[in-house]
């Protein structure tokens, strides 16, 4: 899929082939930057939302002590 995408952009980019190679390079940033926001939300959330901070802390705790690691 990941390569499909690549050819994908490389052959209908209307673009300099430098604009191109970039494009290549710099397509699995875009996975990696849905997680980040991902993540930088949930934090936030964890902030400005203390019960829910809270619930979730209490969650991972149990995970953790439940999973035996």
């Amino acid at each position: 899929m990941y390569v499909a995408g690549v050819a994908w952009g490389l052959i209908m980019i209307g673009a300099r082939p430098a604009a191109r190679i970039g494009l290549a390079l710099l397509w699995p940033l875009g996975p990696l930057a849905f997680v980040l926001t991902i993540a930088i939300l949930l934090a936030a959330a964890l902030i400005a939302y203390p019960v829910l901070g809270a619930a979730a802390l209490i969650a991972a705790g149990l995970g953790w002590r439940v999973s035996g690691l």
